[in-house]
């Protein structure tokens, strides 16, 4: 049934316990996406229409019982012939899981334990609940070793009609009480006995009666007192005990009334005022008649701590001796007579007995042959899954090997297909973490992930093997994922000082997107050059992702201060002196001729070749700033410009002969 989903919505997951009568799945529930559990139920229900209604009945009305320590009971369903329960998921180990592995518990621990159970049945009980199969391995326990008891209405149900036609009763024989063992009906005092001797078995890491045959227990319930826990462990107080011969007392009176009265007793063992308690003992009526039971054909089981059924044990009962007359005897002998011709008439005439042999295990066609061999005919064959046998052996006989059944009698033959198979869904496009999680459950060996870079989010799952739709023993299938490591990713590198004709190489080998985003000046990066970048050199990157600069404008512009001064060039006269007696003046020519003199003089300048210097930002006194030719005094304006920290100035010269200089500070400059 693995893979299958039931009732619509309940997707089995895989086998998580086996029983006499039942299965037991981790299912999913695909509606609410809750882990439950799925009890199948084995029992032949052919042609039991009355049976299936009282199923339905009494687990319905155990679904009323909700108590921290019950198993809640969901859903109850049909699925084709298998009946179902649907129940609370616990994840742990039932309670005979946890005493083989601890044995016998501490007194405090045990008693906490059964105060948990007693406070469930009693829940039960006063909803008009009898269990009638308690035993630890219907008691599920958590990490936190808080139990709960399941399986709630489902012996009542099938033995209620069992019984009337079999005459024997369903339960476990190890936690049966001595009623149930003589196939009387069970009662809630029935249910005290089965907790008392799962107490024994909390206490001891044993079981109080033992033997190779179910019925040979069952007689040691009717017939032996419960052994003392005190003899093994002699550390356990009286008290303790007590609760045990009191809930374990052959007879029904004389064990605690209600379980109300033994949750009481339960939290008083403890107590000061029962340090020093009596044993308890039954009270003695010698006047009592009681019914040994005989016990003939024992059988031998398989697994004696299954829930089976039990056949009651005979009783006979043994009358007062009578006067013996004569007459009697003739009479007794002709009906002797009689009798024997009927017998022997009836043995010739019925149909002779036969036992179903043991075929579980053996191929089909040996195994029909082994039975039409010894008489019986095949009235049915149905195949199911099974993890025991492989495909074509025999799973289970019905009636069961060692059965007596009349010759010619029909044998439904079960024959297995194999281990359970799954259906693969198609996984593609989910997370890997989150479906290796869900696939566990199934009990698949260890899931491979491949991962690769692709463009779907990391840890998504891209491809399958096997592929969707495929039918696979998840035990025995290696299932391979291929897994997203998402983009590739590569390490971006140092751009800063790259130009921008870099910068495109780079983009085109790489596959990022590279982007400039502003400019800057700097004294220290060259003009065009990457002076910042983001993200980071080293930041892991998608191909294709985005890469900001930005670039340097070269050096940032000083502050400029401008000298504007008016130079006034002064043209140097010179005149030439005529000596004495080359030149006398007319005194009768007089101030006209020194008039004309003058006039002659002027006009007889010779041009003066002047030079400016300029020392600033932008000149330098190695070449001249400026020249020309002048006759007379000129002005002429020149403009000094000087950043911070120059130093500037200017020189004229006039017919190479420095006429005029100033140097000065660009701090001087207002």
């Amino acid at each position: 049934m693995i893979g299958k989903r039931i009732g619509k919505r309940y997707e089995i997951i895989r086998v998580i316990g086996d029983g006499g009568m039942s299965r037991v799945y981790l299912a999913h529930d695909m509606i609410l996406d809750r882990d439950v559990a799925i009890k199948v139920l084995h029992y032949d229900f052919a042609n039991e229409e009355e049976l299936k209604k009282r199923f339905r009945r009494e687990a319905l009305s155990a679904t009323s019982l909700t108590h921290p320590h019950i198993v809640n009971i969901f859903d109850v369903g049909q699925e084709d012939e298998h009946h179902y329960l649907v129940m609370e998921y616990i994840a742990g180990k039932t309670l005979k899981e946890y005493i083989h592995t601890h044995g016998a518990l501490t007194p405090e621990h045990a008693v906490s334990i059964m105060q948990q159970l007693v406070s469930a049945i009693s829940h039960a009980h006063h909803n008009g609940i009898i269990h009638r199969d308690i035993k630890p391995q219907n008691v599920l326990m958590n990490s936190e070793d808080e139990v709960k008891i399941t399986d709630f209405g489902i012996a009542m149900a099938l033995d209620s009609t069992v019984h009337t036609k079999t005459n024997s009763v369903i339960g476990t024989v190890h936690y049966l009480s001595p009623e149930q063992a003589r196939g009387g009906m069970a009662t809630k005092r029935s249910d005290i006995y089965s907790l008392g001797i799962v107490f024994y078995e909390l206490l001891t890491g044993q079981l109080p009666f033992s033997a190779e045959t179910a019925v040979a227990i069952a007689l040691k319930h009717l017939q032996e007192e419960t052994p003392s826990v005190r003899k093994k462990f002699p550390e356990i107080p009286q008290s303790v005990e007590n609760v045990i011969l009191k809930a374990t007392a052959k007879d029904a009176n004389y064990r605690y009334t209600t379980t109300d009265e033994m949750y009481e007793d339960l939290l008083t063992v403890f107590s000061p005022e029962r340090a020093n308690e009596d044993k308890f003992a039954l009270p003695f009526d010698d006047d009592r008649t009681v019914a040994i039971p005989a016990v003939k054909d024992v059988p031998v089981v398989e697994d004696i701590e299954d829930t089976v059924n039990i056949a009651p044990a005979a009783v006979e009962v043994t009358s007062p001796p009578k006067k013996k007359k004569k007459w009697p005897f003739v009479l007794a002998g002709s009906v002797v007579l009689l009798a024997m011709i009927a017998i022997v008439l009836f043995i010739m005439l019925k149909p002779k007995e036969i036992i179903v042999p043991t075929v579980v295990g053996v191929e089909e066609l040996a195994a029909i042959e082994i039975l039409e061999k010894e008489g019986f005919v095949i009235d049915e064959r149905i195949e199911e899954t099974s993890d025991d046998y492989l495909a074509g052996q025999v799973t289970r006989t019905v009636p069961d090997a060692g059965k007596k059944r009349k010759e010619g009698d029909g044998v439904k033959l079960f024959i297995s297909t194999g281990k359970d198979k799954m259906k693969l869904n198609d996984y593609t496009g989910r997370n890997f973490e989150a479906t290796e999680r869900f696939l566990k459950g199934y009990g698949f060996k260890p899931i491979e992930a491949v991962e690769v870079y692709a463009d779907e989010p990391k840890g998504t799952i891209i491809d399958q093997q096997p592929e969707a739709d495929t039918m696979v023993i998840p035990e025995e299938t290696d299932l391979i994922f291929t897994v997203s490591k998402g983009k590739e990713l590569q390490s971006l590198e140092d751009l800063r000082g790259m130009t921008k004709k870099q910068l495109e190489d780079y983009a085109d080998s790489t596959g990022f997107t590279i982007h400039i985003v502003g400019e800057e000046e700097s004294d220290t990066v060259e003009k065009g050059r990457v002076i910042s970048q983001k993200p980071a050199k080293g930041t892991k990157m998608d191909k294709g992702g985005r890469v900001d600069v930005v670039v340097s404008k070269g050096e940032a512009t000083k502050p400029v201060k401008l000298l504007v001064k008016m130079l006034t060039i002064p043209y140097e006269v010179v005149e030439e002196q005529t000596p004495d007696d080359e030149f006398e003046p007319d005194p009768e020519v007089g101030n006209e001729a020194e008039s004309e003199t003058e006039t002659a003089t002027e006009l007889e300048r010779v041009p003066q070749k002047i030079q400016i210097y300029i020392q600033d930002r932008n000149h330098t006194m190695n070449d001249a700033y400026e020249e020309f030719e002048i006759t007379e005094d000129t002005t002429r304006k020149i403009t000094i410009e000087l950043e911070d920290g120059e130093r500037g100035g200017y020189k004229i010269l006039r017919d190479q002969k420095v006429i005029e200089e100033d140097q000065f500070n660009y701090k001087d400059l207002d």
